[in-house]
């Protein structure tokens, strides 16, 4: 029992900030906030941020330019994100990020990096409702 809770607390506990698929090390330039606000500002159409957060969550406010597909539905929607794409990934903790992270990465996705926590960014710049 003790071994599955802590299991549950390191997949949440958003330790996986910069954990990048075999081709997304590219995207280690966008890490910290300041340098992604200059990609929201100056985006680029081969890379999406993607919010695996629920739906609710995203509307109550998010990174601008990012795309809503929660993580209890994105499996159900690949057929919406191209293996070619860069994704950055982001949620609550980065723990349910790092979750959909490993779930692409069977489903044959190489190009994505967990960013972390949403609010490394929102706390900074605010959000976008």
């Amino acid at each position: 029992m003790l071994a599955i809770l802590s299991g549950i607390l390191i997949l949440f506990s958003g330790c996986y900030e910069g954990h990048t698929g075999a081709d997304g090390a590219m995207l280690l330039q966008y890490l910290e906030p300041e340098a992604l606000k200059n990609l929201v500002e100056n985006p680029r159409e081969d890379i999406w941020i993607i919010d695996v957060r629920p739906e609710g969550s995203y509307k109550k406010g998010h990174i601008p330019t990012s795309k809503n597909f929660p993580s209890g539905e994105i499996m159900d929607r690949l057929d919406e994100i191209p293996k070619t794409q860069y994704l950055i990934l982001a949620c609550e903790t980065g723990g349910r990020a790092q979750a959909v992270a490993n779930k692409l990465e069977k489903k044959g996705y190489t190009r994505f990096m967990n960013w972390g926590a949403t609010s490394r960014y929102t706390d900074i710049y605010g959000v976008v409702k």
